[in-house]
């Protein structure tokens, strides 16, 4: 690649001014002009997490399904984890359970665009207004994906990327926070790199606030910028191949297939569906040749949130036939085709 042998050659590969190009494309992309990259999406969490006001002894309310660092981040703080139950029609958080579970402890609410599928943003938005309490909106999943004509990374106050190897974007590592608030992006960006500012020099720095090595640096930030280059046709893929199974896949015996909120278009960076029998289910396209898996373990089941553990009803059906098959860019319509044909055949 041209452009990472250029930055490595430069002399300059630490945060510079690469990473104010990338911040900056990718806030023309999001829609948001506060965009603030850093070394990770669980870096990003963390910041959100700091900007909510969470500290030990509060509680997030949060959802068992996700991947494991959406929820060790909050353990992170010290906060205590309130599980709530899910909407069987999508799998993700139920604002009605939510808003049950909601304390004079809460400080906030974490949602998850599991596997690219917007979450019911307009019922979320309603309760972060009532209770003042912010939504932290984890996307990582969902670049790409919007809610009523915007980019998911405008709809909350915090919003969280992910640009890991296998995500929609990637910079190899690296996330991005985006930010409703001019003082809390400036904020953000002193907990980004130790409390201090990049705009002053060090003798002139005063650090005022705790900060972290949560920066992202040139190098990952030119993978970035190369692969926004082509995130449209990327990402078109995606759904094209999910808007596929969405019609192949009606009716189709012992399947359900999920539903999606009204004004909302999913990235579908998993493609999710509900099967009878699940294990016969996955052994039959395992022995056709398709990857088929539930991928992330129920969060709420790891002995580091046992002080957490709740009933979950909604859960516990949805575990059951939960399970995920490809949707991404490699999958050919001679895949998906193949894909469906198998399903179709019974298991």
């Amino acid at each position: 690649m041209p452009k990472l042998e250029e930055v490595l050659y430069s002399g300059y590969i630490a945060q510079g001014e690469v990473v104010d190009k990338f911040e900056q494309e990718l806030k023309n992309y999001i829609g948001n002009k506060y965009c603030l990259t850093v070394n990770s999406g669980s870096s990003a969490l963390h910041i959100a997490l700091i900007l909510a006001g969470v500290k030990p002894g509060d509680e997030v309310i949060s959802t068992p399904i996700t991947a494991e660092p959406t929820n060790t981040v909050i353990a992170q703080t010290g906060a205590k984890i309130v599980w709530a139950d899910i909407d069987l029609d999508t799998g993700n958080l139920s604002p009605e359970d939510v808003e049950k579970r909601i304390t004079s402890k809460t400080k906030a609410i974490m949602v998850v665009d599991y596997a690219g599928m917007p979450v019911d943003i307009e019922k979320f938005q309603e309760i972060e207004k009532k209770y003042g309490i912010p939504i932290i909106e984890d996307g990582a999943h969902a670049f790409g994906a919007s809610y009523q004509g915007k980019k998911i990374g405008n709809h909350f106050k915090y919003t969280v990327f992910s640009f890991q190897a296998i995500k929609h974007l990637t910079t190899i590592d690296g996330g991005m926070l985006a930010i409703k608030s001019a003082k809390e992006f400036e904020k953000a960006k002193l907990i980004r790199w130790f409390g201090i500012s990049k705009g002053v020099s060090r003798q002139d720095n005063d650090i005022s606030i705790q900060g972290y090595k949560y920066h992202m640096n040139n190098v990952n930030a030119t993978v970035g910028l190369v692969q926004l280059e082509t995130i449209k046709p990327l990402i078109d893929s995606y759904i094209q191949n999910g808007r596929f199974y969405d019609e192949a896949l009606k009716g189709v015996d012992n399947i359900e297939l999920m539903k999606y909120y009204s004004d909302s278009l999913p990235s579908y960076w998993l493609y999710t569906l509900k099967v009878k029998n699940k294990s016969a289910f996955i052994r039959r396209m395992t022995e056709r040749g398709i990857m088929a898996s539930d991928l992330h373990k129920r969060n709420d089941r790891h002995s580091i949130f046992k002080a957490s553990l709740a009933k979950l009803p909604n859960l516990d059906r949805f575990e059951k036939e939960w399970v995920h098959i490809p949707c991404g860019w490699w999958v050919s319509k001679e895949d998906r085709s193949y894909i469906v044909e198998t399903i179709k055949q019974g298991w």
